[in-house]
């Protein structure tokens, strides 16, 4: 296994907590470097909830909240309970979680196989699910585990445990086609022997190759698997068949049928080494296009010679970013935060304000013009403050009383704030200022 240095190990922790914690933003703008970030290896204390992200099984389980309880509260078929039950000791029997006979581990593993088989009755139970659903286990709990199971089986892998295996025996087809151009040294050697593809690459891509590799391959393997979808399976099993395969010597080796089989059967642990094996698979330049269109090709040579497909399963998506995009989660309302913040008492532009009580709007005007320092007494009723055109304040004229007009009749509290050196609500106007002056 890779050993990461606990300094980078804790730098990549964080980096992936900041992701985590704003998955959105990333996956819409950042997506390239979570799949980089994928390649390099998830942190292990962060593994299970990273698939949970990558694969949209938390989507699912909050678009379906109660829905697992409720179906593993049900009894189930019991033509499918007894066939998962003799499997359930088949399942890493070396590792802790599932060593014991109706410890907690296999409890959860029938919890999450019998409840898939109520979420999709059409499908029922494949054998080929169990090591799937044990892996996601050993990093998550079972109603999270059962989302992540059914993202896997409905959009990565659609069709793979339908009765016929009709989409597993297409994918072999596409692999051996493809297997053409990364290595006709081992396409032309399987073709000579006439080995059907479904005799070495079933167990490969319907368990996702956890009974294939070493744990920590394995580990890898479904971080990129998560990220970039099928064709991260694809590559891989290229890659094995290229290095077990690809040279005149190695080919040499395997004169018949049985010696061929048995070579892809015990492969050599120097291709299945961790850090070899990503290397090759990241370089690798197998895209989802490619595998698109060979499977069109593959699909229509299939209803030429055997007609149309009996299991109608799903279009395939390829990896996080084709999920997302189709099954978009739901986002909580934006807030809105104003980069202009007014006073509380101050309206929008283009709000109509509510009129104030005139006590209350006075009291509030006087406490405003407090905290700016140009409170002044209020004028004597028979005395104006008088401007001169320069702006100068002039000393205060006695002026007789008038009648009131129609600007003396206007409340005093709805005149505007003023300075000392602007005019006030009972200054002169202009022409009576001209006439005291003269």
């Amino acid at each position: 296994m890779e050993e990461v240095p606990l300094e980078v190990l804790r730098q990549r922790e964080s980096k992936w907590l900041d992701m985590l914690n704003n998955w959105d933003k990333w996956m819409a703008k950042k997506h390239k470097k979570i799949r980089l970030r994928c390649q390099k290896g998830i942190p292990p204390s962060l593994r299970g909830r990273a698939w949970q992200y990558l694969s949209g099984g938390k989507v699912k389980l909050q678009q379906n909240p109660g829905k697992f309880d409720e179906l593993d509260m049900s009894p189930g078929d019991p033509k499918w309970l007894d066939v998962i039950e003799r499997d359930l000791h088949r399942q890493f029997p070396f590792h802790e979680m599932f060593v014991s006979r109706g410890g907690h581990g296999q409890q959860d593993l029938f919890r999450v196989l019998k409840a898939y088989t109520l979420y999709r009755p059409e499908e029922g139970y494949c054998q080929a699910q169990a090591p799937i659903a044990a892996v996601l286990l050993m990093h998550m709990p079972a109603e999270q585990a059962f989302w992540c199971l059914v993202q896997i089986c409905e959009k990565y892998l659609p069709g793979y445990y339908s009765e016929k295996l009709e989409a597993i025996q297409l994918d072999g087809e596409i692999l051996f086609s493809l297997l053409q151009k990364v290595s006709p040294v081992a396409h032309k050697h399987l073709s000579r022997q006439k080995i059907d593809p479904l005799l070495y690459m079933t167990e490969w891509f319907m368990c996702a190759f956890s009974r294939t590799l070493p744990w920590s391959s394995v580990l890898r393997v479904w971080d990129m698997f998560f990220c970039e979808g099928v064709k991260i399976i694809f590559r891989v099993g290229l890659v094995l068949l290229k290095h077990a395969l690809g040279s005149p010597e190695k080919v040499k080796a395997c004169q018949g049928q049985y010696e061929t089989i048995e070579r892809l059967r015990s492969l050599s642990p120097k291709i299945m080494q961790e850090a070899f094996l990503v290397q090759e698979v990241v370089e690798l330049p197998v895209t989802e296009r490619q595998i698109e269109r060979e499977h069109l090709i593959q699909l229509r040579r299939w209803q030429e010679t055997r007609g149309e497909l009996q299991c109608c399963s799903p279009p395939r998506l390829h990896g996080a970013k084709a999920i997302l995009d189709a099954e978009p989660g739901p986002r909580p309302a934006l807030q809105p935060s104003p980069s202009i913040r007014l006073p509380p008492d101050v309206p929008l532009p283009g709000s109509k304000a509510k009129p104030k009580p005139p006590k209350q709007a006075q009291k509030e005007q006087r406490k405003q013009m407090k905290a700016r320092g140009q409170l002044e007494k209020p004028p004597a009723p028979n005395q104006a403050m008088v401007v001169a055109a320069a702006g100068d304040a002039c000393p205060p004229q006695h002026v007789p009383p008038k009648d009131s007009g129609p600007q003396d009749s206007a409340p005093q509290d709805s005149a505007p704030q003023v300075s000392a050196h602007h005019c006030s609500q009972e200054s002169l106007t202009s022409q009576e200022s001209e006439d005291t002056y003269l």
